[in-house]
């Protein structure tokens, strides 16, 4: 199936804010509210859009330390350390990457012993052979 660009507009539109009414879209998109939602429903039932999510306030995140956790595991025990790390309340983000790491986890923590708690608990899991942390200082935009 091939995106329109209308498609792309209304994907857009939802990234910048999952919470528009569909009457909105349907006026930013320049079609009628029925075509808009058929065009929305569409995209979720052929699974291009697989959900909703929430995105955190500045000033809820401000005082959070947030890392990018990147990590070594061998390919026969990525399967069980994904599992493991998906257990862990503080890591938002999980990629699998190239390079000399396999892994990156995002974690956000309120602190940084928390922090550090949590990256000592990654470094504990079975298969990591290693980790390396760097703190996020600042986001420069975000989609």
């Amino acid at each position: 199936m091939t995106n329109t660009n209308q498609d792309q507009t209304l994907i857009s539109l939802l990234r910048n804010n999952a919470r528009l009414p569909i009457s909105e879209l349907a006026r930013l998109l320049g079609v009628s509210r029925t075509a808009a939602q058929a065009r929305l429903q569409r995209l979720e039932r052929t699974g291009i859009i697989k959900g909703y999510t929430i995105k955190l306030s500045d000033d809820f995140l401000k005082g959070c330390i947030k890392a990018m956790v990147m990590i070594k595991a061998p390919p026969g025990k990525r399967v069980s350390i994904e599992r493991a790390l998906s257990k862990i309340p503080q890591l938002i983000t999980l990629y699998s990457i190239s390079g000399s790491f396999d892994i990156t986890a995002v974690v956000i923590a309120p602190s940084v012993s928390e922090l550090d708690e949590v990256i000592d608990q990654i470094g504990v899991l079975e298969g990591v052979e290693e980790t390396q942390s760097s703190v996020i200082l600042s986001t420069k935009f975000e989609r």
